[in-house]
């Protein structure tokens, strides 16, 4: 059930490959240990997903950017994760600064030229319904 959204404004389209930090955040979410040493996230659940917003407002329009030397052209990066519940609050601190790690690292030359602003949010949830159809997790699951 690990999903990770991202929501961006599309305008880092032009800047840097979402595929990219997709597969590098998957790739970390992979990583990632319990207090158990077991993996957190399974491997056939595992899935980042990017989705550009074409239609945005950041922040104040521009201007105290531009007042501090840049263009006024915000972009902004909203990075959610679902993660089943039962694990504990160390578990979920340590994948979010794993995850926060990876993000800081990928959009670094952005931020160098560039005013952005990033957040990154694990939620965790009372299911009301939690229905799985998938024939990938058997590629992982071999004894």
């Amino acid at each position: 059930m690990p999903h990770l959204v991202i929501l961006y404004t599309g305008q880092l389209d032009h800047e840097v490959s979402m595929t990219a930090l997709c597969r590098q955040l998957a790739d970390a979410m992979l990583t990632v240990k319990d207090e158990d040493a077991k993996q957190v996230f399974p491997t056939g659940g595992t899935r980042v997903l990017a989705y550009p917003a074409p239609h945005y407002a950041v922040a104040d329009g521009g201007a105290a950017g531009k007042a501090a030397g840049g263009t006024g052209d915000y972009a902004f990066v909203y990075l959610n994760v679902r993660m089943g519940r039962g694990r504990s609050e160390a578990t979920q601190q340590s994948a979010g600064q794993i995850l926060l790690e990876v993000v800081k690292a990928f959009f670094a030359p952005v931020m160098a030229q560039r005013h952005i602003g990033i957040t990154l949010q694990i939620d965790e949830g009372p299911e009301v319904f939690d229905a799985k159809h998938s024939n990938l997790h058997p590629l992982f699951n071999k004894a």
